[in-house]
């Protein structure tokens, strides 16, 4: 196993590592929308928070040696699932190879994020 670090997304705020490479895969812990530099959520919408999520998982696969095109599976948590649809929107963008996915809508995402997404991707 080989644990991925980068300062290009935002650090683990509990003991867990940003990612975790293995067997030719990446599994990336969950990423909210962490602006890197400021450790500070990044937007106020759903759309905004989504775009920072999605950059963060971006940061972690390059990371990695990856990219975005080589996401297989996706788990993503809402804290209102009515968010659904704006979240897709952007989403839609980053994802173009349609990986797998989960989305449901949790009581609560760490540091009052409206979005998180974790990731598994070949290497």
């Amino acid at each position: 196993m080989k644990t991925i670090h980068t300062d290009k997304a935002p650090a683990a705020i509990g003991p867990y590592s940003q990612a975790i490479v293995t067997g030719g895969y990446i599994f990336c812990s969950g990423q909210i929308p962490v602006n890197p530099s400021t450790s500070q959520i990044e937007g106020k919408t759903v759309a905004e928070q989504t775009h920072q999520s999605c950059k963060n998982v971006k940061s972690l696969l390059e990371a990695a040696g990856t990219s975005i095109d080589k996401v297989v599976k996706t788990t993503c948590f809402l804290a209102n699932i009515s968010d659904f649809g704006e979240f897709n929107a952007v989403y839609e963008q980053y994802f173009i190879n349609k990986p797998a996915r989960s989305c449901v809508a949790v009581k609560d995402i760490p540091k009052g994020a409206l979005v998180e997404i974790e990731v598994i991707a070949e290497i």
